[in-house]
């Protein structure tokens, strides 16, 4: 995926949040927005160890997470925090919105 400049993320974000009142609301819109447009599963790669993104859930106190999955063993990581693979999965291009547009 190339780079994004910053006028197609605020496009994104604009996309995403045009309907969101408050920070609440516009979370649940970006939660959406990548929910409904990220191609899972993936593989990755967090603290060294391959991982499947499996999900992406909205949780309180964490925000957006990705669920990563290993054999038995599930963990959420926050999606700001979830390094992407290359090539990125489809979609990618709302993470990176909305690591452009969080506080």
């Amino acid at each position: 995926m190339v780079e994004l400049s910053d006028a197609e993320l605020d496009a994104l974000v604009e996309r995403a949040v045009v309907d969101a009142y408050g920070e609440d609301e516009q979370l649940t819109a970006f939660h959406t927005m990548i929910e409904d447009s990220l191609a899972v599963p993936f593989q990755t790669t967090v603290l060294g160890v391959e991982v499947t993104v499996t999900g992406i859930g909205l949780l309180p106190g964490s925000g957006i997470v990705a669920i990563c999955a290993r054999g038995r063993h599930r963990q959420a990581i926050g999606i700001l925090d979830l390094p992407l693979p290359t090539p990125p999965p489809a979609g990618a291009e709302w993470i990176h919105a909305y690591r452009h547009w969080a506080p």
